[in-house]
């Protein structure tokens, strides 16, 4: 799947504002070919995988307060529902996260935290699969299947920058100074 057909599946789910993003994508996901739905899923892991670096890592940590592996796929998964200029935004330079909307909306970050801690985003496409073939766990089937035919490639450990210690305030006003003085300035 082309890049420009994942972000216009991610739009077209974000356009749907009567149900949360994640049902949205999952009926966006159901009305695409089976093999589709398994490039879209492909597509998707790319793009997610593209963010597992410290320094968004440390956005995450800043906005949510903590920083396990499962929150921080799904702040990922948040990122990407966001939309692609957003996620380019991000990707760039996490501290423009200060610059958002919901940043901006509250006395709080709850909002901005809601809005990227999106959990059942990562499962749309296994879901979509399954209501196509009306067949619980085919999707993995299917995965399984994909990946046995292609040939074998060796997955290489992610480059995620130089690490940091998250709870040294000075360091992380250094590295995402807007972001971190919007936390600082907010009640805890």
């Amino acid at each position: 799947m082309e890049t420009y057909e994942f972000w216009t599946i991610i739009e077209t789910a974000r356009a749907a504002t009567d149900k949360p993003f994640d049902e949205a994508l999952t009926d966006v996901l159901a009305e695409l070919p089976l093999e589709r739905i398994l490039d879209y899923d492909e597509r998707f892991s790319a793009i997610h995988a593209s963010l597992y670096r410290w320094d968004v890592w440390a956005a995450s940590f800043l906005i949510s307060g903590w920083s396990c592996d499962d929150g921080f796929t799904d702040f990922r998964t948040g990122l990407i529902s966001l939309g692609q200029e957003w996620f380019e935004r991000v990707a760039a330079a996490p501290d423009s996260l200060a610059d958002h909307p919901l940043a901006d909306s509250s006395d709080t970050l709850d909002d901005l935290e809601e809005a990227l801690l999106q959990e059942d985003a990562n499962y749309a496409a296994p879901r979509a699969y399954d209501r196509v073939t009306g067949i619980k766990d085919s999707y993995h089937d299917a995965q399984d299947a994909r990946a046995a035919s292609q040939p074998k490639r060796e997955d290489a450990e992610p480059d995620m920058g130089e690490k940091w210690d998250f709870e040294n305030a000075g360091e992380m006003r250094r590295r995402l100074p807007r972001l971190a003085a919007l936390c600082e300035s907010l009640p805890s």
